[in-house]
């Protein structure tokens, strides 16, 4: 679920490439064929309540396998599809993944759209500690609108390559797309849902992936026409989602969430109501703070004080320290320093979190409590879940969230061999594309006020750029984080606001 913010430094460790043995009499190595397993499908019945609506569903979790060009067996991902029962070829159907990249998509399934739910604590006070945990059902889910399909990408849950196939030939954009579009392909074949509306739901580094995809299903092999999109935590351009040195754009697009942690925490915009407060935040941030930055040491020593106490004014930070900054005030930072005074680092998924750490001094947080608070909880209850509810069988372990796929992940967008350097991912356009050849397609955009990753400011100043057709897009705002389904209450807004997109009435909530 986690967007790798410093996919740049990544990238450039990403190994050299192999070459194959030259000295004479000996031949080049074949690449090592994996084995080829028997697809496995798990099929239960199940009854619940879904907006007010009883209703029985069949659950089909297993393997779909795809080929390679030569069409011989080169990947297996496995999905958790939920279907109404006796449901026709006009039924909506939605295809779910989260982010990392490296995660499964246990996060959206069991956080906010599956029929069950992981329950942590909503005010971010504690952490989720030891088993048992608590698994309650999901009345929220959006299952009596539309069938859910949730893919785990390969080297996540229990995908993985297979035959001639390599982990890595899925772990860029190229082959991420083109997989989960084979699944998408085959599901509705399948299903018999050519015709019926479809949905993607992607979180974080998932909304890259969302974007991407729905540039291949407009203008790949296979047109498949969508109807809309749900972007939850956005991360289409990187650049205002990488809090880093010299990236100036960061530092206005991040400073309206520091803002917004600073109120939650006591520390600025004490007595005056929120929105009105972020308002001034965007506003400076914007006009002011971008600005200035931009005249770099040019800046006067006048408007250089104002700029500091006004980063005081917006952040809660000790004015010596934004000048000792040089005016610019990297996210890590920020976590730790907010409430260095009581010996507590913000979390980064959720800047709500606080977390003790054992030195104090550091520079930025050694961990992100907002991720291990609540991490263990949703693997305990996923495992649990699948066994006990679902009937999953399977001779390897579930894969909540796999390093390798996210340190390997290989970011370049050109072809091998090809001069390439290294620049933000960025699939801005490539969604702009999806959404002009196709009129109809409709994308809603939630972002938490407490992300301290994916900054809601960054949204608004994606969405009004790369000629995205404005009418097409509505944004939300909720009072939580990264995963803001987490808070109960943006739990409730964010279901609501998910079924108005799909009944088609949702209203944009962008200030003006």
């Amino acid at each position: 679920m986690k967007l790798r913010a410093l996919f740049m430094a990544a990238v450039m460790a990403m190994t050299a490439p192999a070459f194959a043995d030259t000295k004479a009499g000996v031949p080049p190595k074949e690449t090592e064929t994996r084995p080829v397993p028997d697809p496995v499908m798990f099929e239960s019945r199940h009854t619940g309540t879904f907006g007010r609506q009883k209703m029985t569903y069949t659950v089909e979790a297993g393997d779909t396998q795809i080929t390679n060009e030569d069409g011989k067996p080169a990947a297996s991902l496995f999905t958790i599809s939920y279907i109404k029962e006796d449901a026709g070829s006009d039924r909506p159907v939605t295809f779910v993944f989260n982010g990392g990249p490296g995660s499964a998509s246990v996060w959206l399934h069991m956080g906010l759209l599956g029929p069950k739910r992981v329950v942590v604590a909503s005010d971010a006070d504690e952490d989720d500690g030891a088993a048992p945990y608590r698994m309650v059902d999901n009345p929220l889910s959006i299952l009596d609108q539309t069938d859910l399909v949730f893919i785990d990408p390969v080297g996540t849950g229990f995908s993985q390559a297979i035959g001639e196939g390599e982990d890595k030939d899925y772990w860029n954009e190229a082959g991420d797309k083109s997989s989960i579009a084979e699944v998408m392909r085959i599901w509705i074949t399948k299903h018999k849902r050519w015709n019926a509306p479809k949905y993607l739901i992607g979180e974080s580094f998932g909304t890259t992936r969302a974007a991407y995809l729905a540039n291949e299903l407009t203008v790949g092999d296979v047109d498949i026409a969508l109807n809309g999109i749900v972007l939850i935590s956005q991360a289409l351009d990187y650049e205002g989602s990488t809090s880093a040195h010299d990236n100036v754009y960061s530092y206005v697009t991040y400073l309206p969430s520091m803002a917004a942690a600073a109120q939650y925490h006591g520390r600025a915009g004490q007595g005056v109501p929120q929105a009105e407060f972020l308002a001034e935040a965007r506003a400076f941030a914007r006009d002011e703070y971008g600005p200035a930055l931009w005249k770099g040491e040019r800046l006067s020593p006048e408007d250089r004080t104002y700029i500091r106490d006004r980063l005081a004014y917006f952040t809660g930070l000790d004015p010596e320290y934004i000048e000792t900054s040089n005016l610019r005030i990297l996210m890590h930072r920020f976590q730790k320093e907010l409430l260095r005074d009581e010996g507590v680092a913000l979390g980064r998924l959720d800047g709500r979190y606080l977390g003790d750490e054992a030195d104090d001094a550091a520079e930025g947080p050694e961990d992100d409590v907002s991720s291990y608070a609540v991490s263990s909880a949703y693997s305990a209850l996923m495992n649990q879940y699948l066994a006990a509810d679902l009937g999953v069988e399977m001779d390897r372990p579930y894969m909540v969230s796999s390093p390798d796929a996210g340190e390997q992940w290989d970011f370049r967008d050109a072809p091998e061999g090809e001069y390439w350097e290294p620049h933000y991912v960025n699939a801005g356009r490539q969604l702009t594309t999806a959404m002009r050849h196709n009129t109809a397609l409709k994308v809603m955009v939630a972002s938490g006020y407490f992300d301290l990753i994916c900054p809601f400011f960054d949204a608004e100043i994606t969405f009004a750029r790369y000629g995205i057709p404005q009418d097409q897009v509505a944004m939300t705002y909720y009072q939580g984080g990264h995963m803001m389904y987490l808070n109960d209450g943006a739990l409730k807004a964010l279901a609501a606001d998910i079924r108005s997109f799909y009944a088609g009435k949702l209203e944009d909530q962008r200030p003006d």
